[in-house]
């Protein structure tokens, strides 16, 4: 009986190992950046990826994602510029210290990588939360760059609902598809890009989501690796935008919703009631847009602001065409 346990619990641990042979194997980052890391403080390194490429240096920022997210958009960039992306701290394979997540500490990570690698006059680039970094960084230190890229990152995190001037909706009302999306299917990372694009209209490159998440011995995906602590400091962190302090040449994408029209046709409201709350939902998410459009415009009049409807918010990802081709084109024409 003893041996039988015996060989039973070698046979769980051989399967082990071969799954994690096979997980390992059959899986290897197909991007061509280079990986180095960077000290920003003491204890402290950021993951630096480098896509190569000549010309202008654009420094890539992610905002609650990694570098990797920006892999497939990247490569296709590195056609007219030196492409860079930085991980912040916290996330990914950077460092995660208990400290250092405020908006200005986030913005002295950058100036670090930017000494580290000797950039002179790059671009920088950020989507999401990166936008807190360009801000702050075409504001205070104008001298060390050359323009900022907003990727529907022109916002300001300090608003409460009612500054947007439009009335709450009744989420109960809104159709089952839009309260009740399709939950995320994990039995792979293919599996749950799948489920992004079916859910989102787009989906992250793998590697990103393997550093997201934790890769099981069984191809599954398992547990969210970034602290929820990180995000919360952050958050906590945040400071309105002074974008009239900015001396840099802007260029800023804003994702707008889908026509009404189109959203009714995907959600099917059953009847008056959801119709009126989908008519509602669309006006907030106008006004949200407009609001933040507004306030760049006013404190950087010369900005070239570029509205895409139906773009996801993740707009690198869904309109590509249309940033490398007005990024492209803004990196030229600058001095």
């Amino acid at each position: 009986m003893g041996d039988l346990l015996g060989s039973r619990v070698a046979a769980l641990v051989l399967t082990s190992l071969v799954a994690c042979a096979q997980e390992s194997v059959s899986w290897r980052d197909p991007s061509k950046h280079q990986v180095q890391f960077v000290a920003v403080e003491d204890g402290v390194r950021l993951e630096v990826l480098d896509w190569g490429g000549t010309g202008r240096p654009v420094v890539l920022l992610a905002g609650y994602l990694t570098a990797h997210v920006y892999d497939d958009f990247a490569a296709k960039l590195s056609e007219t510029c030196h492409v860079y992306g930085i991980t912040r701290r916290g996330y990914g394979a950077s460092s995660r210290p208990d400290s250092g997540y405020t908006a200005q500490r986030s913005a002295d990570d950058v100036l670090q990588v930017l000494d580290s690698l000797k950039l002179t006059a790059p671009v920088l680039v950020g989507h999401s939360f990166g936008g807190q970094d360009l801000t702050t960084l075409g504001a205070g230190h104008p001298e060390r760059i050359a323009g900022l890229v907003y990727l529907n990152s022109a916002e300001d995190p300090t608003l409460v609902f009612s500054d947007y001037g439009v009335e709450q909706v009744d989420s109960k009302k809104l159709p089952a598809a839009m309260r009740n999306p399709p939950p995320p299917d994990y039995k792979s990372f293919q599996a749950y890009r799948d489920w992004q694009m079916r859910t989102h209209g787009v989906a992250f490159p793998e590697s990103e989501l393997r550093n997201l998440f934790v890769s099981n011995p069984d191809g599954t995906m398992g547990r969210y690796m970034p602290p929820k602590n990180v995000r919360d400091a952050m958050f906590a962190g945040v400071q309105k935008p002074d974008y009239a302090r900015i001396r840099v040449p802007v260029l800023a994408f804003f994702a707008s919703p889908r026509s009404l029209e189109d959203q009714m046709q995907r959600y099917k409201p059953q009847d008056a009631a959801e119709r009126a709350a989908m008519k509602q939902q669309y006006a907030i998410d106008l006004a949200i847009r407009k609001r933040h459009m507004r306030d760049l415009q006013s404190g950087v009049p010369a900005a070239r602001v570029i509205e895409l409807p139906g773009a996801s918010p993740y707009i690198f990802l869904s309109n590509e065409a249309d940033v490398l081709r007005e990024l492209r084109a803004f990196v030229a024409g600058l001095h």
